[in-house]
């Protein structure tokens, strides 16, 4: 499927954004039909995107052909009704090759992670991005994160290169990022580019309102794989104005989750695999060096899901 003749090409992103988990078989290898299904029940319930292959869905974890195979499988389960980004990065020479091979299998964008391991300066990063970005014609969001953090110089950079669409940050360093989108909308004014920010912290919904508030409207969503009610209600609450329902699910839900998520490292995919399975679908564990959560985090995780539950019942 030639992706481009469903969506245009300055794709602009809206809504809950999805990032589903990547299941796995009891032989270790990925559960597609699960995948599948999971990817469907999103779309279904009202994602504004599908984010596969990226931090949730484990890509430091898979294989370049079992990455393929999470891409295609998610491209088929949303069948043109939304867009799907398939996380890239890593290495040099693979971040290009699996750009090459998400847009070959139908992918509608790319979140452009960090490069394995090394600390590099700006220049540096920017040219990461400049050649991944030219590996192909899709859409780019790049990922202020980890070992690729850029400075609102480098940024500016990055933003002016023809396919970056967008720029997601899970650093949190609100005046660093407020500078950052104020110099990057003042560069593209003459142009008129479109171009998008999003806050990629774990855990978004609890920064969400501070992230607002200086021009950053859209997040992932990780709570939108194993409860949609909760995170749709959310988004419905905070786009609307209504702060009483914010308030009530930041106090009773998002941030004692955020505690629970900030016990283990790692807890940001594995407690959100478990979320998924306390709903009812078999997902399989995370992979090493991932590690499942302590039983009295899952007590603790099922009692926060029904509180959460219980707080948009009715809305």
């Amino acid at each position: 499927m030639d992706s481009f003749h469903v969506y245009e090409r300055s794709l602009m992103l809206d809504g809950v954004l999805f990032f589903p988990v990547t299941p796995f078989a009891p032989d270790g290898g990925p559960q597609l039909e699960a995948l599948e299904a999971h990817v469907r029940a999103g779309v279904s319930a009202g994602a504004g995107a599908v984010f596969a292959a990226c931090g949730t869905g484990e890509f430091h974890a898979l294989s370049a052909g079992e990455h393929t195979d999470v891409v295609r499988t998610a491209v088929g389960a949303a069948n043109g009704t939304v867009p799907v980004y398939a996380g890239v990065g890593g290495a040099l020479p693979a971040a290009v090759a699996l750009a090459g091979a998400a847009r070959d299998n139908g992918a509608d964008g790319l979140l452009l992670l960090p490069p394995y391991l090394v600390n590099a300066d700006q220049a540096g990063l920017v040219e990461y991005v400049r050649q991944i970005a030219a590996a192909t014609e899709l859409p780019v969001i790049v990922y202020n994160r980890a070992n690729a953090r850029f400075g609102p110089g480098a940024a500016v950079e990055v933003a002016a290169i023809d396919t970056v669409t967008g720029f997601k940050d899970g650093v949190g360093d609100i005046e660093t990022l407020a500078r950052t989108v104020v110099a990057i909308r003042q560069s593209l004014r003459a142009s008129g580019k479109a171009f998008q920010f999003f806050n990629g912290l774990p855990t978004a919904e609890a920064t969400v309102p501070a992230y607002r508030a200086i021009g950053v409207p859209l997040y992932s969503s990780a709570v939108f794989c194993f409860a949609p009610e909760i995170s749709l209600a959310f988004h419905r609450a905070v786009t609307t104005g209504d702060d009483k329902l914010v308030d009530a699910l930041e106090a009773g839900f998002f941030h004692p989750l955020v505690a629970l998520r900030d016990k283990v490292p790692g807890y940001a995919v594995s407690l959100v695999k478990a979320g998924v399975r306390l709903r009812g679908l078999d997902v399989g564990p995370v992979r090493p060096p991932l590690t499942e959560p302590a039983p009295d985090d899952l007590r603790e995780l099922a009692a926060l899901l029904e509180c959460g539950l219980d707080l948009v019942k009715g809305v």
